[in-house]
This record gives C-alpha cells, structure tokens and sequence, in this order.
C-alpha cells in the first residue's frame, strides 16, 4: 500500500543509494534486494549505505558498484562537524537518482534526505509523522503476511515498485583469494585438514539471545568424543577472551578463532565449514547465505522471520506457549527461560542428524 507517491520508477537510472544501516544479519538479509535493483538496473550504479563493520560484505559483493560506509567513532564536536560536511560532500558527489532506505529509523532517513537524489524511498513509519515520514518523496507500507521471512519483508519494498528478482535468498560470494587464505589461516591454526569442521558460535551482539557457556561446552565435547571432528569456535575480537576459556575446557580438536578474521574472511571460514551452529546472530545469517548448513539455536526471537530457510538448516527452540515473545528476556530481565530450559540433549538430536547428513553427502 502507497501511503505517498507512485510506485513507478524512471527506466533511465543511473545513480541508486540502498541504505541499510542495521545490523550484520541485517546487512545479509538485504543481499537480495541489491541483486533485485541489479536485474532491473543493469546499467546502472549501485552503491549500498552500511555500517562500517559491515562493509568488507559489501565490497566483494558482485551485485554492488560501491559501499559507503558509516563510521561512528567517537569524536569531538568540532571532529564530528568535519566528518559529516565530508562525509556528505563525497556523498553527493554520487549525483544519486534514488536513495532506498530498508529500516524505518531516523539515521537512514537524514542519509536519505542528503544524498541529493530526488526520489527517496522508505517505509512509513507510524510515529515517523513529525519529520521522518517528511524526508521521503515516496513512502509505502508493505502489506505484512503471516510466516514472512525478514528478507521478504525488505524486499517487498522493492516489489511495491515492480522490481521482482527470482532470488529472494540471501547469496554471499566468497572470492577463490579468500577461500586460499582461509585455507592457509587453518594451517597456520593446526585445524586438520581432510575432515568436515564444524563451527560453534556460542555468542550473540544480544547476551538475552545466549543459550549458555557451560551448555556449549557439553555439546562441543560430545562432538569432539563422538564424531572426533575438528571444532572452531567463532565470533568477535570482543568475544576472543571468552572463546579461549571455552576452548581450555574442551581440550584437543577445538580451536579458537573468535577475532581472528575480517567480516568477509569470516564468511570464507563459515564456506569451508561443514556445518554452522549457533544462536540467532550475523554468523548463522552469513553461514546459510555461504551455503553451510546450519543447527540455529532460537529463544525468544521469531524463528519464522529470522532463521535459515530450507532443507539444509534445523532449528532448536524450546516449545514453550510464550515463544517467540521478540523480548529482551523475560519481563525484560535480559534472561531467556526458553534458552535456560532448552537442554541439550535437546540440540544433541538435532545436531546429530546434520553432522551425519554432513559426512554422507
């Protein structure tokens, strides 16, 4: 539904902005909204807005002309002042005909407004009414269906205006230079070579979204005992003093790479990985948009809207009457009871179907 303007666009496009200033997963579930722009505007120049830690996605992206990315370092004021009035000069610089803007907050709409481009297209937003919805040319609000993925949701946007794409999953590239250094990288890490790895991401940007550490440990070892698979345990260099502690309590065959790798050299290492498991986080997203099966362990987040679709992946969540409650915790409380139930025999079962399927394909 068009809350304002047309939902016709100029065939003679050159210059797109596609803003996406959320999250990684964000970021991933987007991916088929550059492919949709790029099989309807061949021609034409697509640059996609990220935050900077994302960006290394962006640049290897085969669908993408360009990145811009959103550094939000601390600054002073004066610092801060310098940074926008170029950041916004090399933006304009562009000459953008359409800036799409896929979240409904405030930083993409200002993105937006001072891109230049004529045509500026969002989601409305209901308490968007004061400015927001303002900055936006062409708004539209997207008729919401039950069992929507969060990658259809963004690329209904673009489907209100005619540009359809067949792929409507996410797709990452990962380059043959990246795949060679990742190789290298599990040499380097003595990780052996000619067996599946399976890669464990027991850490989310959400301490809520955790299934538990001592929890991991358990299943990392059975898995180490049972199937004498190598496992790498994956996340952020915030996350690497935490992996190593985890690493220590599971003895041989387990390797820490948290911190270890960029964003994309981190998509190459899921690629050579025969199987992700993990909780609702960017490495699950990347994972399943690698290729890489997948066991996503849910709690209160919708399962539904966020996890891996398709025969390849499995997912775990407790059957609780209260899940998905798309909380913080319970009453806000930053604990999961749907995590801190789940048990993990529970994951066990379901990990030991994909290990087995692994090492039968």
């Amino acid at each position: 539904m068009f809350v304002k303007g047309y939902n016709i666009l100029p065939k003679n496009i050159r210059n797109i902005l596609l803003i996406q200033l959320g999250d990684i997963g964000d970021v991933i579930l987007s991916f088929p909204c550059i492919m949709a722009l790029r099989e309807n505007f061949p021609q034409a120049n697509i640059i996609v807005a990220v935050k900077e830690n994302a960006s290394e996605l962006i640049e290897d992206c085969p669908w993408a002309t360009g990145v811009v990315s959103i550094n939000k370092d601390k600054r002073s004021w004066a610092q801060e002042i310098a940074y926008q009035k170029g950041f916004f000069s090399r933006l304009r610089k562009f000459h953008f005909d359409v800036a799409i803007d896929l979240r409904t907050g405030t930083r993409g709409a200002i993105l937006a407004f001072l891109s230049g481009a004529r045509q500026r297209i969002g989601f409305y937003a209901p308490d968007g009414k004061l400015w927001r919805n303002q900055a936006f040319s062409h708004l539209a609000s997207p008729e919401e269906r039950p069992g929507q993925h969060m990658a259809e949701y963004y690329l209904n946007l673009l489907v209100d205006y005619n540009l359809k794409t067949e792929n409507i999953w996410p797709e990452l590239h990962v380059s043959t230079e990246k795949q060679k250094k990742t190789a290298a990288l599990f040499s380097k890490e003595n990780i052996p070579s000619g067996l599946p790895v399976i890669a464990v991401q027991p850490f989310s940007l959400w301490p809520y979204k955790e299934w538990g550490t001592k929890k991991y440990i358990e299943l990392i070892n059975w898995i180490r005992s049972e199937y004498k698979l190598p496992v790498i345990v994956t996340g952020s260099s915030e996350e690497r003093e935490r992996a190593e502690k985890q690493i220590r309590m599971c003895g041989a065959n387990a390797y820490n790479l948290a911190g270890k790798t960029s964003i994309g050299m981190f998509a190459a290492v899921l690629k050579a990985s025969g199987l992700f498991i993990g909780g609702d986080s960017s490495g699950m997203h990347i994972a399943s948009a690698v290729g890489t099966p997948t066991v996503s362990i849910f709690g209160p987040a919708s399962s539904t809207a966020w996890a891996p679709r398709g025969s390849k992946h499995c997912i775990v969540h407790k059957d609780l009457p209260c899940v998905p409650c798309d909380r913080k915790g319970c009453q806000g409380s930053g604990i999961s009871r749907c995590l801190e139930e789940l048990t993990v025999d529970e994951v066990k079962s379901v990990v030991k179907c994909q290990i087995e399927k692994t090492l039968h394909d």
